[in-house]
Order: C-alpha cells, then structure tokens, then sequence
C-alpha cells in the first residue's frame, strides 16, 4: 500500500464534510506515535496506527489488544490515514463509510524494534514485508508488540511479547472504555 503522503484511498472512501474527518496536510510533531481508536461501527473494532513516513499506517483488530502473550488478535490492513487521524474523536453519520463512534481509546510513542539478522529494519521496509516489533509507551498500553502478516498480502496478527508490559489477567480493552484524550466513551459520543 502506498506511504509517503499518499492518501487517496482514504479520501476516495469518505465525503470529508460529511463525516467530519481529518482531511489530512497537517503536519505532527513529536517524533514516531502510535494510536488505538476504539471504533463502534458495524462492529466493535480497534483501530491500531503506527506513524510512518508521514501516514498513519493501519490495521482493524477486531477484539482489541490483548496483554497476554499467549493470545493472538486477527489485524486486518486498512488504508493509511493522515497524521491528524492521531486525534479524530467523533461521530461518522449514517451512511457514510466508518459511520459510528471514534474515540482515541490510547497513544503514545513507540520506538521500532524491528530486526532482520540482527540488523534495524526501517519501518516503512518492515511494513512492506510483513513482520513489525515496536515498544509501545502508551498510557493503557505498554511493552513490546509484533504484527506478522501471514501469507503474501494476507491479514496480520498482532501479539503481545512476554515482556514487564505483559499481564494475563488485565483486560483494557474490555475494562477501559474511555477515550486517553477526552474522557468520553463511544456510547457518550452516541448519545450527544
């Protein structure tokens, strides 16, 4: 999927207007961020964000993170979004691609760990190939985390490693509803 700015995917899915999503041009300080965005549409998801050659790069994960490094979570890819998707909290009309509530479940920064024969992988080479380990400082989420697609062009997976951030018991993505940002839950945003 192409990076570097290009986000006509994106903009070819939505009526900007309509929906009230970043048209994206903004530029973001502050160094590689991550996003979960907890998604109601037709279906509860996550949407999990890694900031990347000037995109968000993209995956739905249908459950949510998990903590416990036994657990695997389907990723499905999805279009890169614009940086300023970082912070989109709102709610997409009916009828409108996404429609439903959106809110900014956990951010942060994370830090690539990527390797390949003990060698750093960039980013934007370790997404084309289908294998990414980046640390997550976020503030319900901490620790390392892999994403491995599975078959050329498939869906991914995304595990927890068993590192200090790691705990089979916790479960925020069921317990913590609320946004990082705000405060708000989608059925806050549903209702207002």
């Amino acid at each position: 999927m192409a990076r570097g700015g290009k986000l006509d995917e994106y903009r070819a899915k939505r009526d900007l207007v309509k929906s009230g999503e970043p048209a994206g041009g903004r530029k973001r300080a502050g160094g590689d961020r991550f996003v979960f965005q907890r998604h109601e549409a037709r279906q509860l998801h996550f949407d999990f964000r890694l900031q990347v050659e000037g995109v968000l790069v993209s995956w739905a994960v249908p459950r949510g993170p998990s903590l416990d490094p036994t657990v695997r979570r389907l990723a499905v890819r999805t279009e890169d979004h614009p940086l300023d998707y970082a912070e989109f909290e709102g709610r997409i009309p009916k009828g409108e691609y996404g429609a439903g509530t959106i809110i900014v479940w956990d951010t942060g920064t994370y830090r690539n760990l990527t390797e390949k024969r003990g060698q750093p992988v960039a980013m934007a080479d370790a997404v084309e190939h289908g294998h990414i380990v980046v640390w997550l400082e976020g503030e319900k989420i901490r620790g390392a985390f892999a994403l491995s697609r599975m078959g050329e062009g498939g869906d991914w997976l995304l595990v927890k490693k068993d590192d200090e951030g790691a705990d089979r018991r916790r479960k925020p993505a069921k317990t913590q509803l609320a946004s990082v940002l705000s405060g708000r839950t989608n059925k806050d945003l549903a209702q207002a």
